[in-house]
């Protein structure tokens, strides 16, 4: 079984503004106390500028603890060597002509039990494309099929990941807003 969903959500900040904040995003200082306290450390792989197309690509790992497991699970995850740490590879892709950020996280580990992809665009708004961020994100979860996993775990093992996800998600933008509001401040 699969577990997917998208959300949007609409920065009332220009595109500019909210991409330089989704950067710093895992990095704040203020975020890593609250909201973003399960985040450990983010460190750059590579990046750089495709002179042909003119575009910004990076590759980031994010290292972060895994959110509270239920009981049948932790001896899963214990024996997929899994350890305390969730790394997660993130590939980002920034067209500042054309104003389009793309953002794709995949987990590197639990990858034998559970499958995440992420992925999330930052492009103007159409009613208010010089003012306004339209952010979507995409999120597939699919938990593996081992045979040590009945169906029933598998579902709630998704279930809990995209619950675990989506409240991230909303912790995130949270962060990505009030660093807009502190750039904003800091152009005036």
């Amino acid at each position: 079984m699969v577990v997917s969903y998208t959300q949007e959500h609409v920065y009332r900040h220009p595109w500019h503004r909210v991409t330089a904040a989704a950067w710093r995003k895992f990095t704040d200082p203020a975020a890593r106390d609250e909201p973003l306290s399960h985040i450990v450390d983010v460190e750059t792989l590579s990046r750089g500028v495709d002179p042909r197309a003119g575009r910004l690509h990076a590759v980031r790992v994010i290292a972060g603890r895994p959110p509270p497991l239920p009981f049948l699970v932790r001896g899963l995850v214990a024996s997929a060597g899994a350890g305390d740490l969730v790394l997660c590879v993130e590939r980002t892709s920034v067209d500042a002509a054309a104003r389009a950020m793309r953002v794709v996280y995949r987990n590197a580990t639990f990858r034998r039990l559970v499958d995440v992809e992420e992925r999330c665009s930052y492009a103007p708004h159409p009613d208010q494309p010089d003012e306004w961020t339209l952010f979507t994100q995409e999120t597939r979860i699919r938990c593996a099929p081992l045979a040590a996993v009945s169906a029933t775990v598998a579902e709630m093992v998704e279930r809990r990941c995209a619950e675990s996800f989506v409240q991230n998600a909303a912790k995130g933008m949270e962060v990505v807003e009030r660093i807009c509001e502190g750039l904003a401040e800091g152009e005036k």
